[in-house]
Parts: C-alpha cells; structure tokens; sequence
C-alpha cells in the first residue's frame, strides 16, 4: 500500500517511507527502554521509596492502566487529527514523564509521573503499530516484528545498562532523566515527518456495512493479545523477584537475556513471518513459552532455570506483531483504530495478572505466581485457535 500525502496546514519537511519506519524503530526503542527501567530498579526503588511488592504492584497497575488510555484515546485522536501530530506529542508526553520520575522525590508523585510517561509511550506503541499497517499492506507479518525488534533492543539495554552504571558513575535518577532528554529530538523529527495520514479510511463488507471494531475476530484476537502479554509482562516484570536468591547483578542479567531472548525471536520473526501463516505461527510459539515457563519455574538449577527463560523470550519474541499483523489484514482502513485497540487490549493483560503476581508473592509466593504466566500463554493460543476456525469470508462479513 502507498502511504497517501493529503494537504496539510503545516509544512511536512521529510516525506520518505523509510525514514518514516526508521523514526518509528527509534520510538520503540524507547518505549522498550522506559518500561523495563522500573523493574530492572525493582530493588533500589522499593528500598529508596520504603515500598513492598504491593506498592511495586500498584505501580505496575497505574501505569498500565495509563499505558491502555494513551493507546486508545491516541488512536483515535489519530483518525481525526492524523498521525503526524498525535505521534508527535506523545513522544514530548513520554520525555516530560521520564525527567520528572528521576527528579522527584515522593512516591505519589514518582506514580503519577510514571502514568503520564507511560500514556505517552502507549500513544507511540498504538501509532507506530498503525503507521506499518498503513505503510507495509504486503510484508506486515515482518515489519511488525522488525518494529518490535527494535522494542525488544531497548528493553533489553535498559537491564544491563542500570546494571553497569556504578562503573560510570551515574545514579539511575540520571539514567531516568537522560532517557527522557533522548526522546526530545525523536519528537522535533516526527513533528515534521510525513507518517502516513492514520485518518479512517473504513472499508465497507459485502453487505454494505461499515467496518466495526466490535466484530468478533477482532474481539477474540484482543483475548489473545492480552493473555500474551500478560504471560510476558508478568516475566519481565517479576523475574528479578523470582531470582531473589541470586546476586542483584545476576538477576538483573537474567532480565536482560529475556529480553535478548525476545530481540532474538523478532529478528528471525522478521525474516520468515511472511512464509507462514500468521495465526498457525503465533499458535506455536505461544505453547513453545508456555512448555519452557513450567520448565524455567520448576528446574532447580540458577543456570538453567535462566537458559529457559531465554528461550521463553525467544519463543515469544513473534507473537505480538503477528497478531497485530492479523488484526490489520482483516480491517484494512482502521489501521490507526485497530493499533490502538490491540494495543489497550494487552494492556488489559498486564493490568490484570502482572500486578497481581505482587499480592500472590506475599501469599501463596512469586513461584506460583510466575508458574500461571505459562497458564495465560496457553489462553493466547486457545484464542489464536479459535480465530483460525473463523473463516476469512466470515471474518469480512463480520466486520
């Protein structure tokens, strides 16, 4: 498909599809980063705040519910005001959050600004999963998973980075606020770069219907979306937890594997997701993490429990960008709404299991707790099944 360049009031200095894709990989790698600053600081932010795993809990949960707004509400403040400015304030939302967590000093006021960082960063993941919808209709199975490759690199930096900072120097309030300065100039760019309109352009089915977001594919696909990433987020968020027992150094390590392990998955994912089919692949790779969670949960070794975990991320690492990939080749000109929707529906994921895995920790303990993020893996391939018995003739109608 070839992006559409409407008039526009304000100038566009840039117009090239693949600076638009490049500026898009730029935003993920530091949405990718922002969110794995707080659980590779699990330790120093609960020790320095006075919290416990319930206060980190709640925090999850702020900033998740935050997450599912900025992605909804920004796609929809896409299809009417279009991507370019949408996209753009949500990257300066993102950089304000992240200087004001590592300035404050207050827990109430770290949440709040984690909120507004993370609406931010939920805007950016909605229009940037919209922008390749609108601008790859051929090949989205591998540019998505490219797109979040480069999630996946930021995410994984953020572990190792916090974890080697002393030998610099820097305090992790330094980090965060440098984080946020970095996204600045990501905001002047995208301010005037063409990113494909994102406006609705609904497709009408077969019986003359408009396109609907309330179809039932789509539904089901937005069940599947949020179990995954409530099976990875649930990981990522808890996994230094989990290896309490081993050195800050190493479990903050074992974080960043995962996280490698994703980057991993979405790599290879980027070269053969289109020689597939998307939902048949997605099935397999969600039960091939949910079958090494229970092996990484219940093996006693530190070494191999961390190699499983790895290969939990690498399993992984394609699973989202398919089924965003799916969501946009069965409602083609929705793609800004869609995004959005897919984007909000796994945040109800991370809302709803991640958080709770702090109040399980203190009652029936993290193991268990970890051992149900596999559980939730198996729910997205059930999911995924059941929209692959939906044929596309239906899927269309439906919509």
């Amino acid at each position: 498909m070839t992006a559409r360049y409407p008039p526009r009031v304000v100038p566009v200095l840039v117009r090239h599809r693949a600076v638009a894709f490049a500026l898009a990989c730029w935003s993920f790698v530091l949405i990718g980063w922002s969110g794995l600053l707080v659980p590779s600081l699990a330790r120093e932010v609960e020790g320095g705040f006075g919290q416990t795993d319930v206060g980190l809990g709640l925090f999850y949960f702020v900033t998740s519910v935050a997450y599912a707004a900025g992605s909804i509400l920004g796609g929809m403040a896409t299809e009417r005001l279009g991507r370019r400015l949408i996209y753009a304030l949500a990257t300066a939302l993102l950089a304000a959050g992240l200087v004001a967590q590592g300035l404050t000093g207050g827990w109430a006021s770290f949440i709040w600004y984690g909120a507004v960082r993370s609406a931010g960063a939920g805007a950016i993941d909605g229009g940037g999963n919209g922008l390749v919808l609108d601008l790859f209709a051929g090949s989205r199975g591998g540019r998505l998973n490219l797109l979040h490759l480069f999630y996946s690199v930021g995410a994984l930096g953020a572990p190792f980075a916090l974890a080697a900072r002393d030998l610099v120097g820097l305090s992790w309030q330094a980090v965060v606020v440098g984080s946020g300065l970095v996204a600045v100039p990501l905001a002047l760019a995208l301010a005037v770069t063409d990113l494909a309109d994102g406006r609705a352009r609904p497709h009408l089915a077969s019986d003359g219907r408009r396109s609907s977001l309330m179809a039932l594919p789509l539904l089901v696909l937005a069940v599947a979306i949020a179990c995954y990433v409530a099976s990875e987020i649930g990981v990522s968020n808890w996994l230094v937890r989990f290896l309490a027992a081993a050195p800050a150094a190493s479990a903050t390590s074992a974080l960043g594997l995962f996280w490698a392990g994703l980057a991993a998955g979405r790599l290879v994912g980027s070269r053969i997701a289109d020689r597939f089919d998307h939902l048949g692949l997605a099935i397999a790779a969600s039960l091939g993490a949910a079958v090494a969670l229970v092996g990484a949960v219940v093996v006693p070794s530190l070494a191999a429990s961390v190699l499983l975990f790895t290969l939990v991320g690498f399993a992984a690492g394609p699973i989202y960008p398919l089924i965003v990939a799916v969501a946009g080749e069965r409602f083609p000109g929705r793609a800004s709404a869609v995004a959005g929707l897919m984007v909000a529906a796994s945040v109800v994921g991370s809302v709803v299991y991640p958080p709770l895995m702090g109040v399980m920790s203190v009652t029936v303990g993290l193991p268990t707790a970890m051992a149900g993020t596999a559980v939730v893996a198996v729910a997205c391939a059930g999911a995924l099944a059941i929209v692959a018995r939906m044929p596309a003739e239906r899927a269309a109608a439906a919509s």
